[in-house]
């Protein structure tokens, strides 16, 4: 009996799709590489890193959207924006430190590392973050003050991380009125330059009005008159800062005895000098100023016995030197002259 054996079938080359199934790498696999070069852990904390900056801004503008249908203040709107701003920063900074730098268990180890590659490369920037760190805390200012720092002086319209931003006054315009320029101020010029603030604490400036009279006027009268002016003007401002402020004591130790208008009186070359000090605000100086002026002028002139004075000078001739040279002119000089 004979036995029939099939023949077998040899292996056969696997197709390219079976290959290609195959060779494919999983997630975790060291060649599942999205970006070559980049290990995978480095991968995920970049994809993690750009999903938690998207859902912050999607985060705060929804929360702005919200604000500004609700709310109609543009002071309010503006400080809602600030405040939700410096929120994500420091959200987005302290979730993306806590993602790269887990590796480093001490913390000592990681602020020692940190500070001293910092401290050299940004130092500019750590003194003006450190300066908006105290803007919050000590609060030299805030928004809408009317501030002095060195050489610029303005009223404060923005505030950021790195740097502050005023509306310029002075300059070459007279009497603290804005010049519309905008100054971006470093923060860290807090910690250089002294700062003067026209609204803390004492909400009030003292202006000057100088007038000078005539030797022949009648300086007291003239006296009575700008003073009685002044209190006219300034009897609102007057009352008001006799009010105390609870919120203002309790910072600054400030302490007028007078805050009524008062009149000085001085003798300089040309006349007697009456220098007038009066309460005004602080973006009213050139206002106050001119109203004064104004009812000042018409005051004087219904008095003829004050007269307001300039720079002159007086030079008296003896009758030989009028002789000499006004030979023709015999009508002349018999006293002297005033020029």
């Amino acid at each position: 009996m004979k036995l029939w054996v099939a023949p077998t079938l040899a292996m056969s080359a696997p197709s390219p799709l079976a290959a290609r199934a195959q060779t494919v790498p999983v997630a975790g696999d060291p060649e599942f590489l999205v970006i070559p070069g980049v290990t995978p852990e480095t991968q995920a904390n970049i994809i993690f890193s750009v999903l938690i900056v998207l859902l912050v801004f999607i985060s705060r503008r929804a929360i702005l959207a919200v604000v500004n249908r609700h709310v109609e203040d543009r002071t309010l709107r503006y400080r809602w924006a600030k405040v939700t701003a410096n929120v994500a920063f420091v959200a987005v900074l302290l979730i993306l430190f806590q993602l790269w730098f887990t590796a480093i268990t001490s913390l000592g180890t990681f602020l020692g590392l940190l500070s001293a590659g910092l401290a050299i490369a940004l130092k500019d920037l750590i003194a003006d973050f450190a300066g908006w760190a105290f803007i919050l805390w000590r609060r030299p200012f805030d928004m809408g003050d009317r501030i002095q720092i060195g050489a610029f002086a303005g009223d404060v319209v923005d505030r950021r991380i790195f740097q502050f931003t005023i509306m310029e006054i002075g300059n070459w315009v007279d009497a603290d009125q804005s010049t519309g320029r905008l100054i971006h101020i470093p923060n860290a010029m807090l910690f250089t330059q002294p700062l003067a603030n026209y609204i803390a604490g004492f909400p009030y400036l003292w202006n000057e009005l100088k007038v000078l009279v005539t030797f022949e006027s009648d300086w007291r009268k003239a006296k009575q008159l700008l003073n009685g002016l002044a209190e006219d003007l300034t009897v609102d401002i007057t009352r008001e800062a006799h009010q105390p402020d609870k919120r203002g004591e309790q910072r600054f130790l400030i302490h007028y005895r007078k805050l009524t208008p008062v009149v000085y009186v001085s003798v300089i070359d040309s006349g007697v000098l009456l220098t007038l000090r009066y309460l005004c605000r602080p973006r009213e100086r050139r206002g106050t100023a001119g109203q004064l002026w104004e009812s000042l002028l018409d005051t004087f002139g219904e008095h003829p016995d004050v007269t307001l004075a300039y720079p002159t000078q007086r030079i008296n001739l003896g009758q030989e030197v009028l002789s000499q040279s006004r030979p023709d002119d015999p009508g002349e000089g018999e006293e002297g002259a005033e020029v």
